[in-house]
């Protein structure tokens, strides 16, 4: 994939507007979580180390556009950079109507995006506003780069149109590289893991996945529906009737691996208004796929059935891993997971994790240091694998 990289340019006295992803949870005015902050750190930083001017941008939450929401505010962010720069962050109010007066060394957090009339919309006055503040941009958001916003693919389109620089940071860099790696040019057997609720959403990834994968295991609600185009009855798990020819096709194009014991409980043991909760309580039983009562919900692949798929991950050279394979929040429902996940950092193979119930069982488990790469794109992430263009990427090419 090429596209100019933040990394190779100078910046001295140059004004750099890096458009981040910093959209975290603010509790009582506080950060909440900073996975997100700390993968932007770097970038700002190597910006600074190369004697710009830094300016940073980015969306809150979902305000309504035109109005400035104190709920949404980015404060709590500037406050959070201030402390881990350990220089002042300033929080810029005004900067469509008075720009923004900054040196070299200093940095300036805009207001959240959302809050300007058009961003959503990609409104190109509004892009036109935000190239205007800087003498390069940066691209460094890939959880938003499958959206063409103002302030992701509309300002790339107004500064390569003003001959200025408009280049991929080193976090969205690294996503692309290790995607393509994955995707492009995957050492071969490649192995996917897809995990969900439902086929429907994960439909175009495993259509994508079964051009590229010698093999792909299946988890979740999506494995019941490929149980039942086994022919197997699911009892009273959640599975896509409708989609069942579906999965067969999707079986005749590569080697789909479903467990052959699972772990259900009860319907009649779940409260469906506190699913997890009440999944605390219910009885754990492991059964043959062949051998499932009409109130049985399969929640998870059982031990021995995930130590057979584990040895699938093991052979692998490139694996894609995208949901757990079952309900994990609950330990007694979440063995199959952790025996796959601690496949995956066994492995010896490329390994790349997306998806925030993914990441969430990576750290639950403990695996980071096992995986290749974990992608922070969530919808740009599936987008990607779909074999989708992303807008915000795309605009970086263009004139490559």
């Amino acid at each position: 994939m090429n596209f100019l990289r933040m990394s190779e340019l100078s910046l001295t006295n140059k004004v750099v507007l890096i458009r981040e992803d910093l959209n975290v949870p603010i509790k009582e005015g506080k950060v909440a979580s900073d996975a997100r902050l700390q993968a932007s750190l770097p970038t700002i930083k190597m910006a600074l180390e190369k004697g710009a001017a830094v300016i940073v941008c980015s969306h809150l939450g979902r305000p309504t556009e035109g109005s400035s929401e104190a709920i949404y505010s980015l404060a709590p962010v500037a406050d959070y950079l201030s402390d881990k720069l350990s220089a002042p962050v300033t929080l810029n109010n005004d900067y469509l109507a008075q720009g923004v007066a900054i040196k070299a060394g200093e940095v300036v957090l805009l207001e959240n995006v959302r809050f300007n009339e058009g961003e959503k919309k990609n409104n190109a006055a509004l892009a036109q506003k935000y190239a205007d503040l800087c003498d390069v941009f940066v691209m460094d958001a890939f959880g938003t780069a499958h959206r063409a916003q103002a302030s992701t693919e509309g300002v790339t389109q107004a500064m390569h149109q003003a001959g200025k620089t408009a280049c991929a940071g080193p976090l969205l860099a690294a996503e692309l590289d290790a995607l393509s790696l994955a995707l492009e040019t995957p050492a071969q057997p490649m192995l996917a893991i897809v995990g969900g609720s439902k086929v429907s959403t994960k439909l175009e990834v495993l259509h994508s996945l079964a051009e590229l994968c010698s093999q792909i295991i299946v988890g979740g609600g999506i494995a019941n529906t490929f149980l039942a185009a086994q022919g197997h009855s699911v009892g009273a798990s959640l599975y896509e009737a409708d989609l069942v020819d579906t999965a067969r096709e999707i079986m005749g194009k590569t080697e789909i691996l479903l467990p052959e014991y699972v772990v259900v409980a009860n319907k009649n043991d779940i409260d469906f208004a506190d699913f997890t909760g009440s999944l605390q309580k219910a009885v754990a039983t492991i059964k043959s796929v062949d051998n499932i009562g009409d109130n049985d919900m399969i929640l998870d692949i059982a031990p021995d059935s995930a130590i057979k798929l584990a040895a699938a991950i093991t052979n692998a050279k490139t694996i894609l891993w995208n949901g757990p394979v079952g309900v994990f929040e609950v330990d007694a429902f979440g063995q199959g997971t952790q025996i796959v996940a601690e496949a995956v950092k066994n492995s010896q193979g490329f390994s790349i994790a997306g998806g925030g119930d993914t990441l969430a069982a990576i750290d639950k488990y403990q695996v980071a240091d096992g995986v290749s790469y974990m992608s922070t794109g969530g919808g740009a992430f599936l987008e990607f694998v779909e074999g989708k263009v992303l807008p915000a990427v795309a605009a970086l090419q263009i004139n490559e």
